[in-house]
């Protein structure tokens, strides 16, 4: 399968907790922390949820 890199571009300060939950799930912590995941359809609706936050390559 493919890779996935994900990038967090803005702040989980505000938002509703299962957005902040979803972050962190992903590994996420702070703003410009990137992640390499394997691509898959419940790694697509995580980001779904954050889509927001995060920008994916």
């Amino acid at each position: 399968m493919s890779k996935v890199r994900i990038k967090q571009i803005r702040s989980s300060i505000g938002k509703k907790p299962n957005q902040k939950a979803t972050l962190k799930a992903l590994g996420l912590k702070k703003i410009n922390d990137v992640v390499e995941k394997e691509d898959n359809p419940s790694l697509r609706g995580m980001i779904k949820i954050v889509s927001h936050l995060v920008e994916c390559n």
